[in-house]
């Protein structure tokens, strides 16, 4: 889907309100949650590339606490929105 933000997806299908962005910026693929009770999750963070996030699953794979981030920023639905759209960098 896309809006004037740019091309996104739902990480949970069922929750309307939260919307993941993602751009290939670069050459690699970036992410940014968007959540309509929380404006200012868009404002404070910016652009996170996928391989922060791998770091950071790496680090929740150790701990064994909080949410695998892998859940939320799907690196294979993102590629898809990408070249559904032509591979557009934002």
């Amino acid at each position: 889907m896309k809006d004037t933000l740019g091309l996104y997806y739902y990480p949970n299908p069922l929750e309307k309100r939260v919307r993941m962005y993602v751009r290939k910026r670069f050459g690699q693929v970036e992410f940014r949650l968007w959540n309509r009770e929380h404006p200012e999750i868009w404002e404070r963070h910016d652009w996170i590339p996928y391989e922060a996030i791998e770091e950071a699953a790496a680090e929740y794979k150790k701990r064994q606490t909080g949410t695998d981030p892998l859940e939320m920023y799907d690196v294979q639905v993102a590629g898809r929105i990408l070249a559904d759209e032509g591979g557009a960098d934002a």
